[in-house]
C-alpha cells in the first residue's frame, strides 16, 4: 500500500511540473527539407505563401542566389534564379506578390510566383553592403512595406503602390555599434498591433518601436538576435545565431523557452539548428533556415558543411503565453 501511495505521489508531481512547464511548442526541431546539392546554399531569407510552400533565398555575397520553394511535404517544387542581387529577408505582401530585400543593391525587388521575373524593383537607399544593408522585411495592417537598414540605424518603409520611399525611424539603439557581433545592427522585423519589433543582432536585442516613434529595449541577452516573428499564439520567435536555438517570448518579454542547439553534422549537413537566421509560421509549424556561415562552424575535426537544410518545429497555437 505504502509504494502505491509514493507511485501516486509521483505521478502527482510529474503532473504538477508538466502544467508548470513554458506553453510553447513541441521541443522537437526536424529538418525540413534540403537545398539541391551543387547550388547555392547558406539559406537565409524565409517566407511562406497562402498555400503552404514555403521560400527560402540562398545568402552568397557573390551575387549568384536561388530562391528555392518547397512544397508543405519538403519536396523541391522550383528554382528562382537571382543572379545579380545578394537577398536577405523576404514576405509575401497583401497582394499576394513576394518582396525580398536586396541587401546587395540597396533595394526592395517585388515577384510574383510562379513567375520567375523581378516585376518591380523599389531603391531604397545608398551604399549598399557598405554603409547601407537592407535585412529584414515586414507589412502593417494597412499593407505598407517596412524593411531594415542593418549598417545604418533605419527603419524604411516603401509603398508598394506609388513606389514612395520614407524614413520611418532612425535611432542610435538600431545601429551596430563598435562592440557587437555579427555587425548587424536592426535586422528581424515583426508588427504586434501597431508596435514595430525590431532585433538588433550586434546588440543581443529585441527592441521595440511605437507608434509615436519612442524606441526602447524590450528584451536583451538573446545571443545574435536575427529573424523573429509572432506566432498564433502571441509568443515572440528570436533566432539566437550565435547560440545556434530559437528563443520563445511571452508578450512580456519574458522567456518561455529555448529550443533546438546543433547536434553536429551528418553526411555534410548539420543536424539541428546551425547559425538560425530567418523564421515563419505556416500551418501550425515554425520554418527556420539554417545559414550555417563559416564562422559559426569552428568545431575541431567536424567535417564541412556541403548540403544546407531547413528545419521544422510544431505549434500548438491554443496555448497561450502566460
Amino acid at each position: 500500500m505504502r509504494k502505491l501511495i509514493v507511485f501516486v505521489a509521483v505521478l502527482a508531481l510529474a503532473a504538477f511540473l508538466a502544467d508548470s512547464q513554458p506553453a510553447t511548442a513541441d521541443r522537437g526541431v526536424s529538418r525540413f527539407a534540403t537545398l539541391p546539392a551543387g547550388q547555392p546554399g547558406h539559406p537565409e531569407g524565409i517566407a511562406a505563401d497562402a498555400a503552404g510552400n514555403i521560400y527560402a533565398a540562398s545568402f552568397d555575397f557573390s551575387g549568384n542566389n536561388n530562391i528555392y520553394v518547397f512544397g508543405s511535404n519538403g519536396g523541391l517544387k522550383d528554382t528562382i534564379a537571382l543572379n545579380g542581387h545578394v537577398p536577405l529577408g523576404m514576405q509575401f505582401g497583401p497582394d499576394g506578390k513576394l518582396y525580398v530585400a536586396d541587401f546587395g543593391n540597396g533595394a526592395v525587388l517585388q515577384l510574383a510566383p510562379p513567375g520567375h521575373a523581378i516585376t518591380r524593383s523599389y531603391p531604397v537607399c545608398t551604399g549598399a553592403g557598405t554603409t547601407c544593408g537592407l535585412n529584414a522585411i515586414t507589412f502593417d495592417s494597412a499593407g505598407l512595406l517596412y524593411v531594415s537598414d542593418s549598417f545604418g540605424g533605419n527603419v524604411y518603409t516603401v509603398n508598394t503602390t506609388t513606389a514612395a520611399v520614407g524614413l520611418y525611424v532612425h535611432h542610435e539603439l538600431l545601429t551596430p555599434g563598435s562592440h557587437g557581433f555579427p555587425g548587424f545592427g536592426a535586422n528581424g522585423l515583426a508588427f504586434k498591433g501597431t508596435d514595430l519589433y525590431v532585433a538588433n543582432t550586434a546588440d543581443d536585442r529585441i527592441l521595440k518601436v511605437s507608434a509615436a516613434k519612442a524606441v526602447t529595449t524590450f528584451v536583451e541577452s538573446i545571443n545574435g538576435a536575427d529573424g523573429i516573428a509572432w506566432d498564433s499564439a502571441g509568443r515572440l520567435w528570436v533566432c539566437a545565431n550565435q547560440e545556434n536555438v530559437l528563443y520563445v517570448l511571452n508578450g512580456a518579454g519574458r522567456v518561455l523557452d529555448i529550443i533546438g542547439g546543433f547536434e553536429g553534422v551528418r553526411d555534410g549537413a548539420p543536424e539541428g539548428l546551425l547559425f538560425p537566421a530567418s523564421v515563419v509560421q505556416s500551418r501550425g509549424n515554425i520554418y527556420v533556415t539554417n545559414t550555417a556561415l563559416d564562422f559559426r562552424h569552428f568545431f575541431a575535426d567536424e567535417s564541412p558543411i556541403t548540403r544546407f537544410t531547413l528545419s521544422r518545429v510544431r505549434l500548438n497555437p491554443s496555448l497561450g503565453d502566460d
